[in-house]
């Protein structure tokens, strides 16, 4: 993998890109925008790079609803931790993954499904607690290793989510909206698809969180729906973390922030693994849209929920999945 620099302004892109690409010449495939966050200790608000950065941040959730972040947090023995960590635990006999039981719905583990053969998951809410759900007898290097990841990843989401607020001059809801979330990180496993298999991992969605932090290893598979309705590959450079909105951030923000679709689909013999940092708000918390972002041309679009009383009405049958689930939920009829 090559990354190349490019400045537009005041902000630095780093283009993460292959060699493969690089030889194309002339044919151009279409790219995610991708934000610096390397050096992020440093970058301090109220700088002239912060305030480029956050304008950009905005900018992009809003005309994309994503995009890819070049985080240096992370080191290369902690990235070929967690991946190495990944496989330990995927290779564990179904019954022991089994035991993942979900706090709430949708946490816990997921696969054997006929609809999405090749995709696993497992939800971890308490790393310490889900490693001895797993490893009885222990596996510190996979308990550290995880707990370092979110740590760092959270550092982004909070800077993220700092530079939206700012830049929606919400500024004043900073802390109630960082109180009102937390989060669940999720591991997963794509397998390579038999000859007679669809090579599709998971099928296009959108999350239904506020904010989802991916990385995937070097397999790759992830593509992103722009509002073209086009589809476009995530790359896999080891320091680019895809960052996507979800829809409850769309309805914080009425309407403001794209939450786009996105699908898995495999190539090769490999198997995939990811992992997503889901910030997601608790349960019994009201999700409720700043008075600031209505006005007579930005009428309400959803009225106030209670986000674990909606993943109780998304998980019945005949609402999941629904991509108006929300919409039918909570949304302001016209």
């Amino acid at each position: 993998m090559s990354d190349t620099e490019y400045d537009i302004g005041l902000v630095t892109f780093v283009k993460c890109t292959s060699q493969k690409e690089n030889q194309m010449g002339s044919q151009t495939p279409l790219e995610l925008p991708t934000i610096d966050f390397s050096n992020i200790k440093n970058l301090n608000q109220g700088t002239t790079v912060w305030d480029s950065t956050k304008a950009q941040v905005l900018k992009t959730f809003q005309d994309y609803g994503c995009f890819e972040a070049y985080f240096d947090e992370i080191s290369d023995d902690l990235r070929n931790s967690v991946f190495a960590s990944l496989k330990q635990l995927f290779d564990l006999p179904l019954e022991t993954k089994l035991q993942n039981i979900p706090g709430k719905f949708f946490n816990g583990y997921i696969g054997q499904n006929k609809d999405v053969p090749l995709y696993e998951s497992l939800g971890i809410e308490d790393t310490r607690s889900f490693t001895h759900l797993m490893w009885p007898h222990g596996n510190p290097e996979f308990c550290n290793s995880i707990q370092s990841y979110i740590e760092k990843l959270t550092q982004l989401d909070q800077t993220m989510r700092m530079m939206i607020l700012g830049s929606l001059n919400l500024d004043k809801y900073l802390d109630e909206h960082m109180e009102l979330t937390s989060y669940v990180l999720r591991v997963m496993s794509y397998r390579a698809p038999e000859k007679h298999e669809s090579s599709l991992g998971l099928k296009a969605h959108a999350d239904k969180n506020m904010m989802t932090i991916l990385h995937q290893n070097e397999v790759g598979g992830l593509e992103v729906q722009n509002g073209d309705e086009e589809r476009i590959k995530a790359n896999v450079s080891p320091n680019c973390f895809v960052v996507m909105a979800g829809e409850t951030f769309n309805i914080w923000t009425n309407g403001g922030l794209r939450a786009p679709l996105h699908r898995v689909v495999m190539h090769g013999e490999e198997t995939r693994f990811s992992l997503g940092l889901f910030t997601t708000p608790k349960w019994g918390k009201i999700v409720k849209t700043p008075q600031e972002m209505v006005d007579e041309a930005h009428p309400l679009l959803f009225k106030p929920f209670d986000y674990g009383k909606f993943v109780k009405f998304y998980s019945k049958k005949e609402n999941f999945p629904h991509e108006s689930a929300l919409k039918k939920f909570c949304g302001v009829s016209s």
